[in-house]
């Protein structure tokens, strides 16, 4: 889909930017016209997705969404450089310790959660708090989270527990953000090719694209044009909203 310039201007925020996904929505986000503020827990990650970005006021920042420090250092940098909050943020950092439910340990359940959850509160409310003491009066908080939230997966009891949470917290944001003139969605992904499926055998991966209707699986930019329309003022009486994109998986 050609870039139609709908966030010229714009202040977008994207966490898990190193690759994936988030890569692909700082890509689109930028091509639209916004200054893209490129966040994750991998420095040379985000640091080369900066360097793939179209030419204009980028930055490339660390962040660990789970810590609280961490997240209101990034919003402290962001507001000290470019002198005013993010408008769009698209929250798609996300981990997996993928294991049968009977064999799941409690670190590897907590440490999901941590980043999935926990993070996508951290960054909205810093994100939320922000606009409101700016009085910017608009603002787009887009969550990442997964059709299995919906539907559950053999072997992930935490991650979709974390995405089912990602898209109760974006409604429930939604409801007390809008007076505020934000607005909260959630995009939905099926399977889609990123560097978590880099180590799914082929014949797995096959397998899955059978499944869908559309017959493939989803790419980045599948989930990155859903998020640009999401940020851009095209939604704007959109919120509270979960959008799937998965070929048609699950109907």
């Amino acid at each position: 889909m050609a870039a139609q310039l709908r966030l010229r201007g714009a202040l977008a925020l994207v966490t898990g930017a190193g690759s994936g996904i988030g890569r692909a929505v700082s890509l689109r986000l930028a091509r639209e016209g916004a200054s893209v503020a490129v966040a994750d827990v991998d420095e040379a990650g985000a640091e080369e997705t900066l360097r793939a970005l179209p030419a204009g006021e980028h930055r490339a920042a660390r962040v660990d969404v789970g810590c609280a420090r961490s997240v209101e250092e990034l919003m402290r940098g962001l507001q000290a450089h470019f002198s005013r909050p993010p408008t769009v943020c698209v929250n798609c950092a996300g981990i997996t310790r993928d294991e049968f439910l009977l064999r799941l340990s409690e670190a590897a359940f907590e440490a999901v959660l941590r980043v999935n959850l926990k993070g996508a509160f951290l960054v909205t409310q810093a994100v939320a708090r922000a606009l409101v003491e700016s009085g910017t009066g608009e603002g787009s908080i887009i969550h990442l989270g997964s059709v299995v939230g919906k539907v559950g997966n053999l072997g992930q009891a935490n991650y979709t527990a974390s995405k089912a949470g990602v898209e109760a917290l974006a409604k429930t944001a939604a409801k007390e953000l809008a007076r505020y003139g934000i607005r909260c969605n959630t995009v939905l992904p099926g399977f889609i090719r990123t560097p978590m499926t880099d180590k799914v055998p082929t014949k797995v991966l096959d397998k899955f694209a059978a499944m869908v209707p559309l017959g493939r699986l989803g790419e980045p930019e599948d989930v990155a044009d859903v998020c640009a329309f999401l940020a851009s003022d095209e939604s704007r009486y959109i919120t509270g909203a979960s959008l799937e994109v998965t070929g048609g998986l699950f109907i």
